[in-house]
């Protein structure tokens, strides 16, 4: 029997499950089955997709993957719109909390205003930039 490493260039949905699925059993004989839903909220202008949010709901926690606002419409509330839906979905869900990671040349400021606080940061990542990771708590529990 031999074993060895590919690389996959467009893992099809079928890829991405077996390569999840040793994660799962694990994680789930610990009782964290592995069962992320995904959360996409579109922005439309114009009866357009221009931007959104989507985001994976697990472990009691919303993650903002992505949040997208063109820079027309940037300014306008719409981002801050976006996050406070994806917040009432995510306490609908039973969240407890949202995390998100940005860049210091992206938003960290945005989602400061919203109430997130920063609890860890990747220094050098871009170039002389820095990854950000922030939470939100939106229950006690």
């Amino acid at each position: 029997m031999t074993t060895a490493i590919s690389i996959v260039d467009q893992p099809s949905d079928d890829v991405r499950r077996a390569i999840l699925a040793p994660l799962d059993v694990f994680s789930r004989e610990r009782g964290f089955p592995f069962e992320p839903r995904t959360l996409a909220l579109a922005l439309l202008h114009d009866d357009h997709v221009v931007g959104g949010l989507v985001g994976q709901l697990n472990w009691d926690w919303l993650y903002i993957q992505i949040l997208g606002v063109p820079t027309f419409l940037r300014g306008g509330g719409h981002g801050r719109a976006l996050v406070e839906e994806a917040e009432r979905r995510a306490v609908a869900a039973g969240c407890r909390g949202v995390w998100v990671d940005t860049f210091t040349f992206q938003s960290p400021g945005f989602y400061e205003r919203l109430g997130y606080e920063k609890i860890g940061e990747l220094p050098g990542y871009p170039g002389d930039q820095s990854r950000l990771f922030l939470r939100k708590l939106l229950t006690d529990r």
